[in-house]
């Protein structure tokens, strides 16, 4: 399967590590990952107070859930980001960088108030299409 990022010159740049859109072709099985948190394999939190380690983690996490569905992040098409403070948009697209290659998923990025522990700074979930 081919995973094409869509560039539009109506559109202006994005200011972050994503597609304005991406395309797939809808052949394959479809991957829906929860909301992936700085949680740890022993139910511990990384890097509390810091986003960039947190970031990482939850790129982790998200790397062993699409692996373990038998794909790779670049069989991510999409994700949604919440984060605690819009101002670690730049922290956290440096460290997305690392993980996430061209052609790169579509992205929504949201500030939200609360989430399930006030230690977590960012929760991502994603949408992936591994090949048949």
């Amino acid at each position: 399967m081919t995973k094409k990022q869509i560039i539009s010159p109506l559109l202006a740049v994005p200011n972050g590590h994503f597609s304005q859109a991406t395309t797939i072709q809808a052949k394959g099985t479809l991957v829906f990952i929860s909301g992936m948190t700085a949680r740890q394999k022993d139910g511990s939190i990384a890097g509390i107070g810091n986003v960039e380690a947190q970031t990482r983690q939850v790129c982790e996490n998200l790397k062993a859930a699409v692996e373990q569905a038998g794909g790779t992040l670049q069989d991510i098409c999409r994700v949604d980001v919440y984060v605690r403070n819009m101002e670690h948009f730049s922290t956290i697209h440096k460290v997305r960088m690392e993980y996430f290659h061209p052609p790169l998923p579509a992205s929504t990025m949201v500030e939200v108030t609360k989430m399930t522990s006030p230690d977590y700074l960012i929760e991502i979930n994603a949408i992936a299409v591994l090949p048949d």
